[in-house]
């Protein structure tokens, strides 16, 4: 048993990250201005995008990209059951319609074949969302995509760094949003960034600060002009250059972490690989994992508790761990205005009540990672049937 207790996803911060947010600090500088336009040109070549626009959120990056794809009322919307709800909050803000689609089995990602039944002469886009850092099938949903003439926005907040057939993701759809939260492979504690063609990202960073025509870094500094125009009826969505500051260091740092998260990944699968009573998460062929999550399944039948009773049984053991995520038809206000029921994503339904995330991060030592083996196997020889 552990003397302390394991967080399940802490951020791994540095002195190089605390240095740089000093040094903003200490500037005449600290909203979004020079370090957050490097962090933008940075991370667009990372991922082998065009252009990027760094913004508060991925919920933000989200809502932009669709504003700037014309998405509005009468307008449909397929994304994921099996996301968080910020997913389908932006479709809703902008007055679209989110149609929900079940997941594949192994990767719990949507289904191309449910996203192809979905689509209707309403639909004008898809958003996939790359659960737990698995990229999904992006050849079939480009496919659809470019048959149906519909724009595609990838959910990408697990995805950094994933790769689907070679191509990174933030270089495939028309639009990619990522997520630098705290729990995140790369954080600025919050924030986001949104990628794609360089036309469709002036049209967001247009609607991601007021719509206005000059932001404040050209209009203060010594070669700005006081003069604008707004020009949309724009959102607030601008990221700082204190989270600047903490991103271009973890992006620097980014190859390291993914290597000690994909060391971590391996020793889990050696250590519980055998264990009749888990399903491993998979990771198919031509896909190159984030491993943001690493999500396991309760085999059905093999226990005499349920997942509550499982994670409560970890928490006695002093380890973390989470659930992702609680489908977005269970949820009231989207149940009740659409009328879903709990069958209505099969998939999805039994994925959800037997899964449970565990600690995955950077900052894990292995005898962190032996204790939530030895902790898991402990409760599965306790409990089994």
């Amino acid at each position: 048993m552990r003397d302390t207790f394991l967080p399940f996803s802490p951020p791994l911060i540095g002195s190089e990250e605390i240095d740089e947010v000093v040094a903003t600090l200490r500037s005449d500088w600290i909203t979004t201005g020079p370090k957050t336009k490097k962090f933008e040109e940075k991370f667009a070549e990372y991922v082998g995008s065009p252009s990027a626009l760094a913004v508060s959120s991925a919920t933000d990056a989200m809502l932009v990209a669709l504003a700037a794809m014309g998405i509005g009322p009468g307008d449909e919307v397929i994304t994921s059951t099996n996301t968080f709800c910020s997913t389908v909050h932006v479709i809703e803000h902008l007055g679209a319609k989110p149609i929900l689609v079940d997941v594949e089995a192994d990767t719990l990602n949507m289904n191309p074949l449910e996203v192809e039944k979905a689509v209707t002469t309403r639909t004008r886009a898809i958003m996939p969302v790359h659960v737990y850092g698995h990229p999904c099938d992006m050849n079939e949903i480009c496919r659809i995509a470019d048959r149906n003439d519909i724009r595609i926005l990838e959910d990408a907040a697990h995805a950094l760094p994933a790769e689907w057939c070679g191509r990174m993701v933030g270089s495939i759809g028309d639009a990619t949003a990522f997520s630098f939260y705290a729990t995140k492979n790369l954080t600025t504690a919050e924030g986001g960034m949104l990628t794609g063609g360089r036309e469709l990202i002036e049209k967001a960073r247009l609607w991601s600060l007021h719509g206005m025509s000059r932001d404040a870094f050209r209009r203060y500094s010594a070669e700005g002009s006081w003069f604008y125009e707004v020009v949309l009826p724009g959102f607030k969505c601008n990221m700082t250059d204190i989270q600047a500051s903490l991103g271009l260091h973890q992006l620097r740092k980014l190859e390291g972490f993914q290597a000690r998260r994909r060391e971590v990944v391996a020793r889990y699968q050696a250590g519980l690989g055998g264990c009749g009573a888990l399903e491993l998460p998979t990771e198919r062929e031509g896909a190159r994992h984030a491993w943001h999550l690493f999500v396991v399944r309760l085999r059905k039948g093999t226990l005499g508790i349920d997942r509550a009773k499982f994670i409560e049984e970890m928490k006695k053991r002093k380890i973390g761990t989470s659930v992702h995520f609680i489908p977005i038809h269970l949820h009231p206000y989207y149940r009740d205005k659409y009328g879903y029921s709990r069958e209505d994503f099969p998939v999805a339904m039994d994925a959800y009540e037997r899964m449970l995330s565990l600690p995955l991060n950077p900052r894990l030592s292995d005898a962190d990672v032996e204790d939530v083996i030895e902790a898991v196997l402990g409760i599965v020889a306790e409990h089994g049937t």
